[in-house]
């Protein structure tokens, strides 16, 4: 990972808190789990044991992920962003032009991305073929149950 992943204030915070939390409570659990089952005798045939270390190398391997994304993470100033043009943590008003249908998406990092909430990853086919689109462009976007004939209605922040 080598460019940086934009976040809002909100999205960078929660990255924040979640790595906060697993380096304190997560491996103070972890630890403990790891004792009780070490005071259960044989770790050669510990069920337990192995559990508690498979857990821990899971959680390791999180804190890694995260640590990483810390290390590349910028907070997005939201004043600085152009509504010109699609872009990420912009609010798109798109409509379907098959069937009239309007949906309404913010374009957000990829750990931020929550589709009962409207936010979408930058990253997704649907967003990439939303990006600098203009309001009244036409976009062909591939999805899953085929080709989507949209057009951009608003953008927003």
């Amino acid at each position: 990972m080598s460019k940086y992943q934009y976040y809002t204030k909100e999205g960078y915070a929660n990255l924040k808190n979640k790595l906060a939390d697993l380096k304190g409570r997560g491996r103070q659990d972890i630890a403990y789990q790891i004792g009780e089952a070490r005071d259960k005798g044989d770790l050669s045939e510990n069920a337990e044991y192995d559990a508690a270390k498979d857990a821990q190398g899971h959680m390791e391997s999180e804190i890694s992920k995260l640590e990483t994304l810390m290390s590349v993470a910028r907070i997005l100033d939201e004043s600085a962003i152009d509504n010109s043009t699609v872009s990420l943590l912009n609010k798109v008003t798109i409509k379907n032009l098959k069937n009239g249908a309007e949906m309404i998406y913010t374009l957000v990092a990829e750990e931020e991305a929550d589709l009962k909430q409207g936010k979408i990853s930058v990253n997704s086919p649907f967003a990439k073929g939303l990006l600098g689109k203009k309001v009244g462009d036409k976009a062909e976007i591939q999805a899953p149950a085929g080709v989507v004939e949209v057009e951009v209605v608003d953008i927003s922040m």
